[in-house]
């Protein structure tokens, strides 16, 4: 792990994370923040709602039971959001109570072939890239990017091993300290740090605007906008 079967089979029960806009967290929900290190409220209000407006087209990957699905329809009341996921997350996220405005695509691979070209205005993911490895990361980040309109933004939590280290890989963070000495072929929280997605969003010809917003002890959020040309595609330093 972590090959595409095993994410299919790992998470067939519909990962979430709560309410994540409610101004008192639930018990799911603040587990989750004493584990990651930080508010996924302050969090989306401070990223996602900046690069939205009421008729933004979304992408999200890997929406699971739709936690923050439904955060994000309640920023885009005239647009639409598509979600991809391995499994058939509608019976979870019902679209049809949302008069079109919500998709869900069940997929079989990352090859992003169901969803349009230059369509996106936001590439979203939560709790999704943490678990790829390079490859996939590389897979993932290189078909997307053809997906949103010149000009759009990506904005994708992901594992950050350097945290990881300054935090001293304690149980309460969530991640096995086991796992600083296995190979990723074994362990589910792949090796990845900010000058690896860096370089990996680069190469898949992503501007990166900024390797980490800052709002988590444990984990980094990466955001992205697709350029022009790839030569316009150089980072800014985090």
């Amino acid at each position: 792990m972590p090959t595409v079967e095993w994410l299919k089979n790992e998470f067939a029960y519909g990962y979430q994370s709560g309410d994540v806009l409610s101004f008192f967290p639930d018990r799911t929900r603040r587990k989750e923040e004493r584990l990651i290190g930080g508010s996924y409220r302050r969090f989306f209000h401070n990223s996602f709602a900046k690069y939205v407006s009421p008729d933004s087209k979304v992408l999200e990957l890997g929406p699971g039971q739709g936690s923050w699905s439904r955060a994000i329809l309640n920023f885009i009341p005239e647009g639409e959001l598509h979600t991809l996921d391995f499994q058939d997350v509608s019976e979870w996220l019902r679209p049809n109570d949302y008069k079109g405005r919500l998709n869900c695509h069940r997929v079989e691979n990352n090859s992003f072939n169901c969803v349009p070209d230059n369509y996106f205005d936001v590439f979203w993911s939560f709790g999704v890239l943490c678990h790829q490895n390079q490859e996939h990361l590389r897979e993932i980040l290189s078909n997307a990017i053809h997906k949103l309109r010149v000009g759009g933004v990506a904005v994708h939590q992901y594992a950050d091993w350097t945290k990881l280290d300054r935090r001293r890989w304690h149980k309460r963070h969530g991640v096995p300290k086991a796992f600083r000495d296995l190979p990723d072929d074994e362990i589910w929280w792949p090796r990845n740090d900010q000058e690896s997605m860096t370089e990996i969003c680069e190469n898949a010809g992503w501007h990166v605007v900024t390797a980490d917003l800052g709002f988590f002890k444990r984990d980094s959020v990466i955001v992205l906008k697709r350029p022009q040309s790839q030569s316009q595609s150089k980072p800014q330093a985090a």
